[in-house]
């Protein structure tokens, strides 16, 4: 054997026991819950019949865990300003993952971390948006818009519900 390769040898040696050289534990890929189009369509659909039941004409979204539309619906008579509102809805809860009820309180408590943070694209401090979950995980965010009242919050909820053996 060459002393270079020798030296390399040893080199190598070195790495491995100073826990430099890569190793298949640090190599792995993670994995993660996704949600998929036919939740997310459960979801959507519940939501605009619950609301509907109640004679509310209402908008839902369901957004993945990045924050992307997988499900939309503008049910009869729902206003054009509902699609937006239930789309930021469901974007905020799912990345701050709390439902918007309890981020519009903070916001109007002049939280001074909320007050920036409406100030990004897409984030909204209105009720009407819950966090999808798997387990703990949060895997997306759906929002309803277009009831009186605040009436939004439980057919989003409806809609978790029924999809819950979905979201396993």
């Amino acid at each position: 054997m060459s002393s270079n390769a020798s030296r390399l040898g040893s080199l190598i040696l070195a790495a491995a026991m100073a826990g430099l050289w890569p190793t298949a534990a640090s190599a792995q890929l993670r994995t993660q819950k996704v949600l998929s189009y036919e939740a997310a369509k459960l979801i959507a659909s519940t939501a605009v019949e619950a609301c509907l039941t109640k004679g509310f004409h209402v908008s839902a979204v369901v957004v993945d865990r990045d924050g992307e539309t997988v499900a939309l619906l503008r049910g009869d008579g729902a206003g054009p300003h509902t699609v937006e509102n239930a789309r930021r809805k469901a974007y905020t809860a799912n990345s701050f993952k709390t439902d918007t009820t309890s981020y519009a309180k903070r916001f109007a408590d002049n939280e001074p971390l909320v007050r920036q943070q409406v100030t990004l694209p897409s984030v909204i401090a209105i009720a009407g948006g819950l966090p999808i979950k798997s387990g703990e995980e949060v895997v997306g965010g759906a929002g309803v818009s277009g009831s009186p009242n605040n009436n939004d919050e439980p057919c989003v909820q409806a809609g978790l519900d029924k999809a819950k053996d979905l979201l396993q």
